[in-house]
């Protein structure tokens, strides 16, 4: 459980001190990939927490999401329609979920 926290403040803090710049062109990819990432390990706490957590269920989500959203896209981008704010709005949902029952948890305690 420690460890997720600390590979956000880790990543958090290599953000701010070392500012990438990433091309317009990747810019919807890092937003997808972000949330995807991010959505991840809230649901491995989430899950840690509730006592099911599983390496093989969250490495296979992990990478299953940042694919579909990339898939999205790329096709988005190839027909002319915005379909990553898909992605951006079912991580989105997903990431205030997983905060919901996480919190709860720690005010039950």
């Amino acid at each position: 459980m420690v460890l997720p926290i600390v590979g956000i403040i880790v990543g958090l803090l290599i953000g701010t001190y070392l500012p990438a710049i990433v091309p317009i062109e990747y810019a919807k990819y890092l937003s997808v990939a972000l949330l995807a990432s991010l959505d991840s390990v809230l649901g491995g706490l989430r899950a840690g927490l509730e006592g099911n957590f599983d390496n093989v269920v969250f490495i296979s989500g992990f990478f299953t999401n940042a694919l579909l959203a990339a898939g999205l896209t790329y096709l988005g981008e190839r027909i002319g329609i915005d379909l990553y704010y898909v992605a951006l709005l079912a991580f989105g949902l997903r990431i205030f979920q997983n905060l919901a029952v996480i919190r709860h948890h720690f005010l039950k305690r």
